[in-house]
């Protein structure tokens, strides 16, 4: 189990106390394998049946397959708009990574819970969802909705089917709290990312003959270095907005394949890269202009060898970025449930940025560290916990007053 070589002699001592019933519900939740390649269904219908028992029933959106599926509940009166906690199910796979805890078991050590989804994002759905009987035991004159998402991590590919839903009841919520890891501190905008795959294809031929084959690696990697080309031109001439940690709009590539054995001329390569961009940065003026280098600097030269040669371009995710106004509805009421009054930004994406173009204004306030995702023996600590819990009491009082949201 990892170690705090800082801990006190007494492992307990010094550390906040959590709700049993949080910490059982990190547990329940953590131990469903819920790796964005895999269904999430069991997680799922365990949570509806974890909600019915409470007396609320809870609509499922599957993916077109049935694999998976968003949920989404009501607490408290249907007739009104009111608040939505909204997270992700899947979590990143541990392939590949050296952990030294089972990562679908919560371990406990040094003020931290392990396991993976701890900090992204589970923790945030396992103290919502703690809190639901507590909502529950009194009159309610403001809803909480829970909106629990598939395939976050693979592009926000789940909740989009959520939020036409939601465009389609009588009744949907007036704002939205997603719980990525913030440190429970409020991110009113973060970056929107497009990711697209290029399929290059060329024509083989033996090595010996290349000029006689249309290389698809070599034409690929000059697509890439184009790419790296304006990263670094974003990086120089922004546009910058400094209260991001990268302040400007980033180009990355990240995924390639091609070739078959050295010997032969490659025909076909592919390779995937993304934008991530600032609010007011057009991604698709930056893709734009990547095609336009591919179909006049390099295809003209690849048909002349072979007529069916080029480029294919498919739209792999995107999200939109978020850029709340510092006096929106929403920021003031996440400002008031963290106890905190500063806002920030982040380079991340979520799906905030969704729900708030979906026209319900969103922010993003959660427990952990952005730091602790996607690593081996990822970690949210007690504190943070903790803190999310208080969050969780304060907007109890505040739907117990029936506001902001109740229109």
């Amino acid at each position: 189990m990892p170690a705090d070589v800082n801990a006190p002699a007494d492992p307990h001592a010094g550390e906040p106390a959590i709700r049993p019933e949080t910490r059982a519900m990190i547990e329940r939740l953590i131990a469903f394998d819920t790796t964005s390649r895999n269904s999430n269904l069991d997680l799922i219908h365990d949570v509806r049946d974890y909600l019915a028992g409470l007396g609320v029933r809870a609509s499922l959106v599957h993916d077109p397959e049935g694999r998976k599926a968003n949920l989404y509940a009501t607490l408290g009166p249907e007739d009104r708009g009111g608040i939505a906690l909204s997270g992700h199910t899947d979590v990143v796979p541990i392939d590949d990574q050296d952990w030294s805890v089972d990562p679908w078991q919560v371990s406990e050590a040094g003020g931290r819970l392990y396991g993976r989804g701890t900090t992204d994002m589970k923790s945030f759905l396992a103290v919502a969802l703690a809190y639901a009987p507590r909502f529950l035991a009194g009159e309610m004159k403001t809803p909480i909705h829970l909106c629990l998402s598939y395939d976050e991590e693979v592009g926000c590919r789940g909740v989009p089917a959520l939020i036409s839903f939601l465009a389609e009841q009588p009744v949907r919520p007036k704002l939205c709290i997603v719980g990525e890891p913030t440190e429970m501190k409020v991110v009113t905008a973060h970056k929107g990312k497009l990711s697209i795959a290029c399929q290059v294809r060329g024509k083989e031929a033996h090595s010996s003959l290349a000029p006689h084959g249309v290389n698809a690696v070599q034409a690929a990697a000059r697509v890439i270095a184009r790419l790296t080309e304006m990263a670094e031109e974003k990086a120089q001439e922004g546009p910058f907005d400094s209260d991001y940690d990268v302040p400007y709009t980033t180009i990355h590539t990240g995924v390639i394949h091609g070739g078959t054995q050295l010997n032969i001329v490659p025909g076909h390569c592919r390779f995937e890269f993304e934008f991530r961009h600032l609010p007011e940065d057009s991604p698709q003026a930056l893709l734009a202009a990547v095609k336009r280098y591919a179909a006049e600097e390099l295809a003209p030269a690849m048909q002349a060898v072979d007529p069916g040669s080029g480029f294919a371009w498919e739209e792999v995710s995107s999200f939109p970025g978020l850029n709340l106004a510092p006096d929106a509805e929403v920021v003031d009421l996440a400002k008031a449930l963290s106890g905190g009054n500063a806002t920030g930004k982040v380079a991340f994406g979520t799906e905030a940025g969704l729900f708030d173009a979906g026209g319900i204004p969103a922010v993003v306030c959660g427990p952990g560290s952005i730091d602790q995702a996607h690593k081996p023996d990822e970690f949210v600590t007690l504190e943070q916990i903790a803190l999310c819990e208080r969050f969780m009491e304060r907007l109890e009082a505040r739907v117990r007053q029936g506001e902001p949201a109740d229109a």
